[in-house]
């Protein structure tokens, strides 16, 4: 079993947060998969991009506001 350190981007409403989470990658079919620690740490903080706590949201990682292009 090893780890691999990755970027998951989380989208929510008009906010993106990039949460680096650790994948697990084993010889299973199942492989890479997160931990419960890790997507518990995703639902966070996608639930906390929905309330608009930005604050709790940016201590998972990095929050950026989503700003439509017109073409």
């Amino acid at each position: 079993m090893k780890a691999r350190h990755r970027s998951k981007l989380v989208h929510e409403g008009n906010y993106v947060a990039e949460v680096d989470v650790e994948l697990i990658v084993t010889d299973d079919g199942w492989s890479p998969y997160l931990s419960l620690d890790e997507a518990g740490k995703l639902d966070e903080v996608r639930e906390a991009l929905r309330r608009g706590d930005l604050k709790k949201a940016s201590r998972y990682g990095r929050v950026y506001t989503l700003t439509p292009v017109a073409v």
